[in-house]
């Protein structure tokens, strides 16, 4: 996800399943491998603002989940590709929005990103545990735009973006048949008025989940993440505390929020507490 603007601009216009069984392995291997948009990358509005250097951008839900991977393999190392502003669309077909801008990634890929993950299964056969997914978000807002912000219309078409992420997942599959997949569920960054946003959210992502199941992934629970709280008011207080949606409107991860989605992460992977 990015564009602070647009999302919650699209939120306003808005307004007006089980994890699947994942692979057999039972730790991590030698390599975590991380692919998908802004929040792969760990990306916060306020360090992008000051121009930060990829390096700076180290307290995602990547950097977490890697750091508590450790504790079940000191040696794991870290690819991570995520590119701001990815779409399941420029993920497949290249073009990663970040790149275009002359921005650095943490690991820079040429190509596709699904292509450079391929790429680096292939070179680092039976290496590779745990890969984590996160897209959803880009394609979604682009869908409100399409819809002209009809919630029906929204809520109608967001089988597409599932769909996609599924040929993701089959693709990565096939190339890693016993690696562990995680990909993250979808939620509701919105603060207010849910009774009207949540229908979609949870439409997509019991989709994103029957997706997940057919090609024996995993799906962090974001749901339980963002969306707990009970009233209103306590959703509301907790969006504002793991997000900077009440600071801008801008739905990425606090460092608090990414610390969150990492234990959803590290819940979803299958592997044994460190003994």
């Amino acid at each position: 996800m990015r564009r602070a603007g647009v999302l919650a601009a699209a939120l306003v216009v808005l307004t007006v399943g089980a994890s699947a069984a994942g692979a057999t392995s039972t730790a991590p291997r030698d390599y975590y491998l991380a692919l998908g948009d802004s929040m792969a990358y760990g990306f916060q509005p306020t360090k992008a603002a000051r121009r930060l250097p990829p390096s700076a951008f180290d307290t995602g839900y990547v950097d977490v989940f890697a750091a508590r991977l450790r504790a079940l393999a000191p040696g794991i190392r870290v690819v991570n590709y995520g590119c701001p502003g990815e779409s399941t669309v420029t993920f497949t077909k290249g073009g990663c929005p970040w790149l275009a801008e002359g921005k650095r990634l943490h690991d820079g890929f040429r190509g596709s990103q699904i292509d450079a993950a391929l790429a680096f299964l292939r070179a680092h056969r039976g290496e590779v545990s745990p890969i984590t997914v996160t897209l959803w978000g880009n394609d979604f807002f682009a869908l409100v735009d399409a819809c002209k912000g009809g919630p029906a219309c929204v809520q109608k078409r967001t089988g597409t973006i599932a769909s996609r992420i599924g040929t993701i997942l089959t693709r990565l599959r096939q190339a890693a048949p016993t690696s562990e997949i995680i990909v993250t569920g979808a939620w509701n960054p919105g603060a207010e008025d849910f009774a009207q946003t949540d229908p979609v959210f949870r439409s997509l992502d019991g989709q994103i989940r029957r997706a997940a199941a057919s090609t024996r992934a995993r799906v962090a629970d974001m749901q339980k993440v963002f969306n707990t709280g009970g009233t209103p008011a306590a959703r509301r207080a907790r969006i504002c505390s793991l997000t900077f949606m009440c600071k801008g409107g801008d739905p990425h991860p606090t460092n608090a929020g990414y610390r969150e989605m990492a234990k959803a992460f590290l819940a979803a992977s299958g592997y044994p507490p460190k003994r």
